[in-house]
């Protein structure tokens, strides 16, 4: 059988910086050819990044990323690497309707395009809405390299039956080739795995999967490419969230001379498009061990690493230096913290303790303490004062008064922020808060980025947890203080105040929150799994009554299946109720 040295890169691009994309292909290909590939593979929408969005639709954008693509062709033969075929995925336009953007894939070959494709398949759910902007293929694509036909897929065409897997199956192809954009989510890593195996089995052919790596604005991709045999056995898997280069040694059929040839027809209507780069066989060659696969993280390691990469890249692609954290003592700005000083180091994190009136003693200590093992920079500014102005001129009382002290203390924060050129405020609210309104806007809701915004309370602890025992396992100081994670949580906005004044315990909320706002399940279904009645009305409407809210909170990194804001968008104007009142 013919053998392949196969690449994959997953690489870390930033929409809409064509130059500085290529430049990482350009890299890749230096680093693949150093390694003797035969074959590069880079991810969907390499060369603009992705998601693009409404980029998409702006045609001085789409020309500039075709030119782009016939550039890179020539700077990789220019840098004598032309004749290393690279697949690279870019935007392109419909060849019958030049209005229409596709989201394309091509094949690079001896400073030209050797073929093109375009993504069959287009996602419209979830955080995708590719029906609005791009046009689909109608095509697929299969590049003989080295006497292998290899077919090329794009992302969503693997997650749909049919399509191009169907299609490579009858085209004969020896190796399917996968360009992706596949957002992270918890544990998608073990539905990936299982996808992609059955795939292979139902394309008849091994399969490369290179997917994309890295953050953009809340979407955090986790790499994890891989490659299967045709009979789904996992041959090799790069680690996740890091920039990698796969490289596997592969046995695969020669292409057969009985295959469908350039122009038919195949399944759900693609017509086939060959072209030939090296049409012979290499002659036989000692292939390189096979590559470990990387130690896979667990589930706790998996999410805490998606929030570290997802504001760190967020911070460094938007040219953000430092950043701020109001420091409470509860466990919500100490997990904050510790993201934020792992992912920018704790030199570039700024605490800051803002004790009012109410504010108790072991609230400042603790946040001393954290800061004390996190090495971040550190002051106390109190705010009673401010706060105490603010009242002798409005006169608030009830739950305004009470607000008052966020407002300030969210002020404060913006202001210290805005007088550091490069910075950026966090905001520390977790998932259950955000479901159940449970913030005050210009308050603890300020901030320009929000690491925990999809993090569950009962999961912001478990982190936690987590985040100290592997400092423990490294013999590293834990960050995160033990009270504030043992002590009861509360805003401190009143004497003696507790979260539970307010809310459910937590793990019932969570329940509740897991049910409606993950699963969609409507207030019968969460009544029958054993839920009080009375208690799902009330977070129901809490949930119903908060979409106003949501829509002015900062972006903040997506590790769930429903992520709100990218997932569940619903209107704010809105005389639907669950329980029918």
């Amino acid at each position: 059988m013919p053998q392949l040295r196969l690449a994959l890169a997953q690489l870390d691009p930033t929409v809409g910086d064509l130059g500085g994309n290529a430049a990482l292909v350009v890299r890749a290909a230096h680093r693949a050819a150093a390694r003797g590939a035969h074959l590069l593979a880079t991810p969907e929408l390499a060369l603009p990044g992705y998601p693009v969005e409404d980029l998409a639709l702006r045609p001085a954008f789409v020309a500039a990323s075709r030119h782009a693509l016939t550039a890179l062709a020539a700077r990789l033969a220019d840098e004598g690497l032309g004749g290393l075929p690279v697949a690279v995925g870019y935007l392109g336009r419909s060849e019958h309707d030049t209005r229409l953007p596709q989201n394309c894939a091509a094949v690079l070959h001896e400073g030209r395009v050797a073929v093109r494709t375009a993504k069959h398949h287009l996602p419209n759910y979830g955080v995708f809405d590719e029906f609005r902007y791009f046009a689909p293929g109608e095509a697929l694509a299969v590049v003989r390299v080295h006497g292998v036909d290899v077919a090329l897929a794009v992302c969503e065409d693997l997650w749909q039956d049919g399509g191009p897997v169907v299609a490579a199956r009858e085209a004969r192809a020896g190796l399917l080739l996968a360009l992706n954009a596949s957002p992270y989510e918890a544990a998608k890593d073990d539905t990936r795995l299982a996808l992609c195996r059955r795939r292979a089995r139902e394309a008849g052919c091994a399969l490369g999967y290179v997917n994309l790596v890295g953050g953009q604005d809340e979407l955090v991709f986790d790499g994890d490419s891989l490659v299967v045999g045709a009979d789904g056995e996992l041959l090799a898997r790069s680690p996740q969230f890091h920039q990698d280069l796969l490289v596997l040694d592969l046995d695969l059929p020669r292409a057969a001379e009985d295959a469908p040839e350039h122009g038919a027809r195949l399944a759900d209507g693609l017509v086939l498009r060959r072209a030939v780069v090296s049409p012979e066989p290499l002659p036989p060659y000692q292939p390189e061990p096979a590559p470990r696969a990387e130690e896979r993280f667990d589930d706790d390691a998996e999410v805490y690493a998606a929030l570290v990469l997802g504001l760190g890249d967020y911070c460094r692609k938007n040219g953000v230096r430092t950043a701020f954290v109001a420091l409470s003592g509860g466990i919500d700005s100490a997990l904050t913290a510790a993201i934020a000083v792992d992912a920018l180091g704790a030199a570039n994190v700024h605490g800051v303790s803002l004790p009012s009136s109410y504010s108790s003693g072991h609230s400042q200590d603790d946040a001393a303490e954290l800061a004390r093992r996190t090495g971040l920079h550190y002051r106390t500014i109190a705010i009673a004062p401010m706060v105490e102005a603010y009242q002798e001129a409005l006169k608030l009382t009830g739950l305004a008064e009470e607000n008052l002290q966020a407002r300030v203390r969210g002020t404060a924060m913006m202001g210290l922020s805005n007088a550091s050129p490069g910075s950026i405020l966090l905001a520390t609210g977790n998932k259950s808060e955000l479901a159940v309104g449970y913030s005050t806007l210009y308050g603890d809701a300020a901030g320009g980025y929000a690491p925990i915004k999809d993090v569950p309370k009962t999961q912001v602890w478990q982190l936690s947890r987590w985040r100290n025992a592997e400092a423990a396992r490294r013999g590293e100081q834990p960050p995160i203080p033990e009270n504030s994670i043992t002590k009861p949580p509360s805003a401190e906005l009143r004497p003696d105040q507790l979260d539970t004044d307010s809310l459910p315990d937590y793990p019932v909320l969570d329940g509740i929150l897991d049910r409606y706002v993950e699963r969609d399940q409507g207030r019968a279904e969460i009544v029958a799994d054993g839920y009080d009645a009375a208690l799902v009305d009330r977070v129901i409407a809490l949930v119903d009554g908060a979409e106003y809210k949501r829509r002015q909170y900062p972006p903040g990194t997506k590790i769930s299946l429903k992520a709100f804001g990218r997932d569940r968008r619903l209107p704010i104007t809105n005389r639907w109720r669950e329980n029918g009142a």
